[in-house]
């Protein structure tokens, strides 16, 4: 089959032909149509991040494609079913091998790029403003980099559980987008500042203690202006740090206003509450087939374009979730 490998840390993917992977005892193979890009691609890439895998190895987190084959022990009745799977790594790939307790049937009418976009970002926002947030309808949610693949989910997710959501983007195009994803309120922090807007938007629409929820994929000074426009008993989950910045907290201004700050990790957060994961990704599922949550998929690549797609993520080009199709056949 072929893949994109990496054999250095800090160097692109290559292209590779290697062997194809077998189905060991309770697992099943998947001819992949589709992998989502995400920006921690470009973290574990550069070595980066948090959990790295032993050099040579696939990057590509969440697919989408068709059970090929089964091993032992796992009902062949599923091989032609159509999955949707998180994996450690070997998305970019055209097949892979992996546990069948991790494959999640694609429900009808949802495309492979769209089961390819939907769970990494929609499951981190879901999980996120949902479960480690508790965020609650009728609360003011603020969510920064509104337009990236992440950012539209939350803003999204935030609206589905009854928040009034503002939202911040870079430049007017990508304002309109976190706008058309169903943000209340979009400030362009390239030409607004975001604590003195959202100060101002709060204060305007009866919301005068500020903010309730921060939902921060950027780190840097945004997360510093967020800190100076949130209530008394505000949760700031951090998300990322796109940007580049790692912020240092400051701790006086969390004892004044009794702020909580979040950490989310969503791989991590799985592993550590299977139950609450299982509730979640059916919840997601739900809102996914009712049409309440709609993945946006801003551009396609092919297998061997990859590199492409993680230079839009480091330039901060890209808009909504960019999608990678494995297979010439893929649709």
């Amino acid at each position: 089959m072929r893949a994109m490998m990496c054999e250095k840390f800090g160097v692109a993917p290559v292209m590779r032909t290697v062997d194809d992977p077998q189905a060991g005892p309770g697992q099943v193979v998947i001819d992949i149509y589709a992998c989502g890009v995400n920006f921690a691609d470009t973290l574990i890439i550069a070595g980066k991040y948090q959990q790295q895998p032993d050099i040579p190895f696939i990057p590509g987190f969440e697919i989408a494609g068709v059970v090929a084959s089964v091993g032992e022990g796992v009902d062949a009745t599923v091989i032609g079913q159509r999955v949707m799977a998180m994996v450690a790594n070997g998305g970019f790939a055209e097949k892979i091998a992996l546990d069948a307790g991790r494959i999640i049937p694609i429900p009808d009418g949802v495309a492979f790029t769209d089961a390819a976009a939907f769970q990494i970002t929609y499951g981190t926002s879901w999980f996120a403003l949902k479960y480690r947030a508790n965020v609650r309808a009728g609360e003011v949610v603020l969510v920064h980099g509104a337009a990236g693949g992440v950012g539209v989910t939350a803003v999204e997710c935030a609206k589905v559980l009854g928040a009034n959501v503002i939202a911040t983007a870079g430049g007017p195009e990508k304002c309109e987008i976190a706008r058309q994803h169903g943000a209340d309120f979009v400030i362009d922090y390239k030409t607004e500042n975001i604590t003195d807007t959202v100060k101002d938007i709060c204060q305007r629409h009866g919301w005068k203690a500020g903010v309730n929820v921060v939902y921060d994929p950027v780190g840097g000074d945004v997360f510093n202006q967020s800190l100076r426009c949130v209530a008394p008993g505000a949760r700031l989950l951090v998300i990322g740090f796109a940007s580049g910045d790692v912020p240092q907290i400051p701790a006086n201004i969390l004892l004044v206003k009794n702020i909580a700050v979040l950490g989310f990790y969503f791989g991590a957060y799985l592993d550590q509450n299977p139950d609450i994961a299982r509730d979640g990704m059916s919840e997601l599922l739900h809102n996914l087939a009712v049409g309440h949550i709609t993945p946006s998929v801003s551009r396609q690549f092919a297998l061997d374009d990859v590199s492409q797609a993680f230079s839009a993520l480091r330039d901060r080009s890209a808009t909504s979730k960019m999608v990678v199709l494995c297979r010439e056949d893929a649709q």
